[in-house]
């Protein structure tokens, strides 16, 4: 039973390759009372990894951002996003960069979430872009 529980948990947290195979659309973030669709109205957010540049792009739901990050097995963390177009957009952005920067952690569901993590606390889930 353990090298089963063993197995998965590898298989969960261990491979970031399919990280790097598309853009990555929130689903979910923890924290305000604003709902979801209230947050992000128009366009959610998205995520994309570059393994080569260590960056990540992708938009708050409203403004194009850049920053890079750092990944030591299952943990990685984000630096301060920079923007890159300075459109207003409601409550949604703030709550999107500073959800990011307390990231910790990460891990693949099986069933293809990418879910970002304050230690074991689930802050942000994605599924897989179009």
């Amino acid at each position: 039973l353990s090298v089963f529980l063993m197995s998965c948990s590898t298989n969960m947290m261990g491979d970031n390759s399919k990280l790097y195979d598309n853009g990555w659309e929130l689903e979910y973030i923890t924290g305000p009372r604003i709902t979801f669709q209230g947050l992000f109205p128009d366009e959610k957010p998205v995520i994309s990894f570059n393994k080569s540049t260590k960056m990540v792009t992708g938009t708050t739901g409203c403004n194009g951002y850049n920053t890079q990050y750092k990944m030591n097995g299952k943990m990685i963390s984000f630096e301060v996003p920079a923007m890159t177009t300075m459109r207003y957009c409601g409550d949604g952005e703030a709550v999107f960069t500073k959800t990011m920067q307390q990231i910790t952690n990460y891990r693949m569901t099986t069933d293809g979430k990418l879910e970002l993590l304050m230690n074991d606390v689930v802050m942000m889930r994605f599924k897989k872009g179009m």
